[in-house]
């Protein structure tokens, strides 16, 4: 099994496809109520779409990994982002910064590399 998107809901369109196209993501589909990114690397896509009610906070936490996270945090400030969180070393052996997107959803640019999948305190398979 290969996961292909991820969909988030947003409270409006054209900002949030504005905010995603700024972040380095390559949009490939738009409709009033719809929009589908290609990720800069690897073959995952991203969507957006319309929120019938307004998008409740906290509600998802969307993850792209970077392998040039802090020269990237760095761009995106320079562009204007603002960061809730800069780029830190975490305990689970993640380096993460956190951002929101204009409808409120949180963003985890992270850096794990092999500790993505592979952390020491992983499940042996059973």
């Amino acid at each position: 099994m290969k996961l292909n998107q991820v969909t988030v809901a947003v409270n409006a369109i054209e900002p949030a496809v504005a905010f995603y196209r700024g972040m380095g993501l390559r949009l490939i589909v738009l409709s009033p109520h719809y929009a589908r990114f290609e990720c800069p690397d690897g073959d995952a896509t991203f969507s957006l779409h319309l929120a019938p009610d307004p998008v409740p906070q906290h509600a998802t936490v969307i993850y792209f990994e970077c392998d040039d996270l802090d020269d990237r945090v760095a761009r995106l400030r320079a562009q204007g982002f603002e960061f809730t969180q800069l780029p830190r070393d975490e305990r689970w052996l993640w380096r993460e910064a956190r951002i929101k997107d204009p409808s409120g959803n949180e963003i985890c640019l992270y850096f794990a590399g092999e500790n993505r999948k592979n952390p020491p305190w992983r499940l042996q398979d059973s």
